[in-house]
């Protein structure tokens, strides 16, 4: 059997790298156009990297010359200027063009739980998720117009060992070791779905090829579902902490900060279960398999390994600062 051929578009990022490295392990025949400049996530030597910057549509042409790929996957695409740039380039190139978009773009919040594919896309208050959703338009239209062979992919919150899945950072790791308080949004009991990219990765490279996902769009998350408060609980123990949680409505947080408070309203605050059965029915054996727990564990020895990772954003240690001092309960 002929090996996929598959063009990825990034491909060092959180989700790409461990998608990357899943196609390869699975025999497909991966190129990756990209600037080639990463070092935190370098690409498997086996894939063979077409060096160019994608934003620049003359330099991606020069580099992929005539070639046509089963399926091309754009991994950084935000903006409809971005995806229509895919379509102009791809059109009859490909069998399949997979954008990746956002569960950010549901509903927020949502009506009814849990989170099919059908449920509708509004988010009021996220730029980032109201890209998304015109991205997704754009496809959708083109499909149907066209025929273009689009595939929209939905990641939630998706980390590897190098992101701590919190809007501080390793400056909420770095407070709880110093026995400073840390500030969790609302009164931190929403539940929220955490994915190890590597899980990720099994569902999402089943769906390269595939002829029943054209046309169609699916999210990929892990079923466990968390509070916010034993998220931070879990990284704490990781780092062999004790977290001490001041809860700040998000309102409070927004008004303090917009980019925080909009990530927030527009995505965290809310609660969130997935079914996941619309991905399974296209690869069966998909299932995620590493806890949050095994998963703090991996980010803290990662930045422990090398202090320099350890980055702190003192405007944010200094925000934190302010909001615990008015919320601090018996203040």
């Amino acid at each position: 059997m002929t090996a996929l051929k598959v063009l990825f578009i990034g491909g060092s990022g959180v989700i790409s790298s461990a998608c990357a490295q899943r196609a390869l392990d699975l025999g497909i025949d991966l190129h990756v156009l990209n600037r080639g400049r990463t070092t935190i996530r370098p690409l498997p030597d086996a894939a063979r990297l077409l060096a160019a910057d994608v934003r620049d549509p003359a330099s991606a042409r020069k580099v992929i010359g005539n070639a046509e790929f089963d399926a091309v996957v754009d991994f950084v695409a935000f903006t409809p200027e971005h995806v229509q740039a895919g379509i102009d380039l791809f059109a009859g190139r490909t069998g399949q063009y997979v954008f990746i978009s956002s569960a950010s773009a549901y509903q927020t919040p949502v009506a009814r739980l849990p989170i099919v594919e059908s449920t509708p896309l509004r988010n009021p208050v996220w730029p980032y998720s109201q890209a998304k959703i015109a991205c997704e338009e754009l496809l959708v239209r083109a499909y149907r117009d066209d025929g273009f062979p689009a595939t929209i992919v939905r990641p939630s919150h998706t980390y590897d060992r190098t992101s701590v899945p919190c809007d501080a950072g390793w400056t909420a790791i770095d407070r709880m070791r110093r026995g400073k308080e840390i500030v969790v949004h609302g009164d931190g009991t929403s539940l929220w779905t955490l994915t190890h990219h590597v899980d990720f990765a099994k569902a999402f490279v089943g769906l390269l090829g595939h002829p029943q996902a054209i046309g169609d769009s699916f999210h990929i998350t892990s079923d466990e579902v968390l509070t916010w408060n034993q998220i931070h609980e879990i990284l704490a123990a990781a780092a062999g902490a004790e977290p001490r949680i001041v809860h700040v409505p998000s309102d409070a947080i927004l008004a303090a900060d917009d980019t925080w408070g909009r990530s927030l309203l527009g995505d965290k605050a809310h609660s969130v279960i997935f079914d996941n059965a619309k991905v399974r029915a296209l690869v069966p054996d998909y299932v995620a398999t590493i806890p949050f727990s095994a998963g703090a564990r991996e980010i803290v020895a990662w930045h422990d390994e090398d202090p320099v990772r350890q980055r702190l954003d003192e405007r944010m240690n200094e925000l934190i600062d302010r909001l615990v001092g008015a919320y601090r309960p018996g203040r």
